[in-house]
């Protein structure tokens, strides 16, 4: 299957034609769930194009963790799959995606032959920690508004759209919070010329 091969850079030969020849690259179509809770995990993604969205659930609601883009992967699968402990989060498919599925039973063996391959998790980490401290900082300094609009600006840029087309529901969801402050919030951006929306779509101006 074809795939811009600079997205794998960091694996070097040989490790990358022992990746390439030992794993299953498979297109995936928005909306499928990936990954569940507490499911033993088989196989480490590599996100080759497209998005997946890495969150999980309380009660009733979702709450977004981190999304994979190309050239990552997710930190904590890699941890249960080493551990060979049940998933602690879910994982769905944000945008069609073709995803490199290397089977974590090779993990072990190629960890201690090819010490590149750690740097990977390194950085995931590295960047899923530096992520969380963002992401409390905005907690304690920011109102919902410039949250929310902070958000939609990062959906843009992710998904590579000019507009996010969600419902409140789902943003609600994702930030952690009820559909009726988020309808509210949304309405405030709109009246201030910051957003504009139709049906279901939502509009950076």
């Amino acid at each position: 299957m074809d795939f811009d091969k600079r997205i794998l850079d960091f694996l070097k030969p040989p490790l990358l034609d022992k990746v390439l020849e030992q794993s299953l690259i498979k297109e995936f179509q928005k909306g499928t769930e990936i990954l569940r809770e507490e499911q033993y995990v088989k196989v480490l993604p590599i996100v080759l194009e497209g998005l997946v969205k890495v969150y999980s659930r309380f009660n009733d609601k979702e709450l977004l963790l981190y999304y994979i883009q190309p050239s990552q992967s997710c930190v904590m699968t890699f941890y249960a799959s080493l551990k060979n402990t049940p998933s602690k989060v879910y994982a769905s498919v944000e945008e069609d995606s073709k995803i490199l599925l290397i089977p974590v039973k090779l993990l072990p063996e190629w960890l201690r032959e090819y010490p590149q391959f750690n740097n990977l998790f390194y950085d995931q980490f590295n960047l899923r920690y530096s992520e969380l401290l963002d992401t409390i900082g905005h907690l304690l300094t920011d109102k919902l508004d410039k949250r929310l609009y902070d958000y939609l600006e990062n959906k843009v840029l992710l998904t590579n759209k000019s507009s996010v087309r969600m419902s409140h529901m789902q943003i609600a969801n994702e930030l952690g919070t009820a559909r009726e402050v988020i309808t509210r919030v949304l309405k405030k951006l709109e009246t201030e010329g910051k957003i504009k929306q139709d049906s279901g779509e939502i509009k950076l101006i």
